[in-house]
C-alpha cells in the first residue's frame, strides 16, 4: 500500500492525492485519458465521414465496446490471479502499438469500414482488461480505506475532464489536420501513465488462488447472491442501455439535425463532459457513502429527463443544456456505482467486482448503442432518443420503490467493514 504524506494539508475533496502513488497515477491518467477522448472522436468523425452512415456509428461503437461484455468477467479473475501493476504496463504498450496503427491506416487512406470495425474491436478488448486494471488498483495506491472513495471520484473527475475538454480539442485538431493526427496523439498519451505506473511503489495487492474456473465462479456468486450488488448492477445495466447510447447518435444531430461540422460535434460532446465533471466535483465532496444512493437515484432521473428533452428540441442552445444535464445525469449514476461497489467489496475479489461493474457499464453502452443505430437509420436520431427516454422514465418508477432498502444495505455494509 502507499504512504501518506504527513506534510500534506490538501482540502477534503482532494484528500486522495496526499498519498504519493495516487498522485503519480493521477497525471498519468490525466494525459492518458485527455488522447483516449481525442481518439474516440476523431473514430465517431472518419466513420461518419466515410460512410455517412449512423448504422455504422452503432456498429462501431458496439465493436469497441462489446469485448467488455464479453472479456470482462473473465478478465477480473485473470487479473485477479496476478500483479495488476506489472498486467497494467503490458497493456499500456498494446495501446501504444494499436493507436499508431490506427494512425498510420489512416494516414495512408488505407481504412474502410470493414477495417474501423476491427480495429474498434481489437481496442475494445485491450480496454476489457486495461479498464478493470486502473479502477482496481486504485485501491493500492492510497493508505486509508476511507480515502478510497474520494480517489474514485477524482479519477473519474479526470475521466469527465477529459471528456469536457477531449472533444472541443479534437474538433479543432480535426479542423487544422486529421483523423490520423489524432490516433498518433493518443499514442504518445498511453506513455504519460505507463511512465506514472513504473514509478509506484510498493503496491502489491491480494492475489487470488485456485483455477480460473474457481475464481470465476465465487465472483459471479458474490454478485449474484449479494442483493445489494446485484441491484447495482441492474441499475448501470438500464441506464448503459438507454441514456449512454446518445454518444453514438452525435455525429447525426451534429451535422443533420443542427447543420454543423465537426466542431459542432466537439461542442456537444464536451457540453456533455462539462456535466459529467460537475458531478465528480459533487461526488468528490461526498463523505457519506450511503447518501450515494440517492445521488445514484437522483442520477437516474436526470438523465431521463434530459434524453427527452435532447430528441425533442431542434435549437442548439437547449440542446447543449440537456447534454449538460446528461452528461451529470450518467456520470453521477455511474461513478456513484463504482464508488458503492468498491466500498463494499471484499479485497481479495475487487478485480472480479470491478470487471463486473465495467462489463455492465461499457458492454451494454454497447449494445444500447447498437440498437440506437439501427432504430435511428429507421426512424431518425430524435424519434429514437425519445423513446430511450421513456423506457428510463418506466425504470426511474421501479427504482423509487427500492431507493430505502438499497440505502439501509449500503449502510449495514459501510458499518461491517473494518
Amino acid at each position: 500500500m502507499s504512504s501518506v504524506e504527513p506534510s500534506s494539508r490538501l482540502p477534503g475533496p482532494l484528500r486522495a492525492l496526499a498519498h504519493r502513488n495516487f498522485r503519480l497515477y493521477f497525471f498519468g491518467q490525466a494525459v492518458s485519458i485527455l488522447g483516449s477522448w481525442i481518439q474516440q472522436v476523431a473514430m465517431a468523425w472518419l466513420v461518419y465521414r466515410l460512410t455517412g452512415s449512423s448504422a455504422l456509428l452503432g456498429v462501431t461503437a458496439f465493436a469497441a465496446l462489446i469485448p467488455q461484455l464479453l472479456v470482462g468477467p473473465l478478465a477480473g479473475a485473470w487479473i485477479d490471479r496476478h500483479d495488476k501493476r506489472r498486467l497494467l504496463l503490458g497493456v499500456q504498450v498494446l495501446l501504444v502499438a494499436q493507436a499508431l496503427i490506427l494512425a498510420g491506416l489512416t494516414w495512408a487512406e488505407a481504412v474502410g469500414p470493414t477495417m474501423l470495425v476491427i480495429l474498434a474491436a481489437g481496442v475494445g478488448v485491450l480496454n476489457s482488461f486495461d479498464t478493470p486494471l486502473r479502477q482496481s488498483l486504485i485501491g493500492a495506491f492510497v493508505a486509508r480505506r476511507e480515502d478510497l472513495p474520494n480517489a474514485l471520484a477524482l479519477n473519474a473527475m479526470l475521466f469527465n475532464s477529459g471528456r469536457f475538454v477531449g472533444p472541443p480539442i479534437a474538433g479543432l485538431l480535426l479542423g487544422w489536420t486529421s483523423e490520423a493526427a489524432c490516433f498518433a496523439l493518443n499514442a504518445c498519451s498511453f506513455v504519460a501513465l505507463f511512465v506514472a505506473v513504473w514509478r509506484v511503489k510498493d503496491s502489491a495487492t491480494p492475489r487470488a488462488a485456485g483455477s480460473m474456473g474457481h475464481i470465476f465462479r465465487e465472483g459471479v456468486r458474490y454478485a449474484w447472491e449479494t442483493w445489494l450488488v446485484r441491484s447495482l448492477i441492474v441499475i448501470l445495466v438500464a441506464l448503459n442501455l438507454t441514456a449512454s447510447s446518445y454518444a453514438v447518435l452525435l455525429p447525426v444531430f451534429a451535422r443533420d439535425v443542427f447543420g454543423g461540422d465537426a466542431r459542432t460535434l466537439g461542442w456537444l460532446w464536451g457540453a456533455a463532459g462539462c456535466g459529467a465533471f460537475g458531478s465528480t466535483v459533487f461526488l468528490a465532496t461526498r463523505r457519506s457513502v450511503p447518501g450515494l444512493v440517492k445521488a445514484v437515484c437522483a442520477g437516474t432521473a436526470i438523465s431521463a429527463a434530459a434524453l427527452l428533452v435532447f430528441g425533442l428540441t431542434t435549437r442548439f442552445g437547449v440542446a447543449l443544456a440537456a447534454m449538460v444535464g446528461l452528461g451529470f445525469g450518467i456520470s453521477v449514476c455511474n461513478v456513484g456505482i463504482n464508488m458503492l461497489l468498491q466500498s463494499i467489496a471484499p479485497d481479495r475479489l475487487r478485480g472480479r467486482v470491478v470487471s463486473f461493474f465495467t462489463s455492465a457499464r461499457f458492454g451494454f453502452d454497447a449494445l444500447g448503442g447498437l440498437l440506437a443505430g439501427v432504430i435511428a437509420a429507421a426512424l431518425g436520431a430524435g424519434p429514437t432518443l425519445v423513446g430511450e427516454g421513456v423506457v428510463l422514465v418506466l425504470f426511474v418508477l421501479h427504482l423509487a420503490g427500492r431507493a430505502r432498502r438499497l440505502a439501509d444495505q449500503v449502510a449495514e455494509h459501510a458499518a461491517s467493514r473494518p
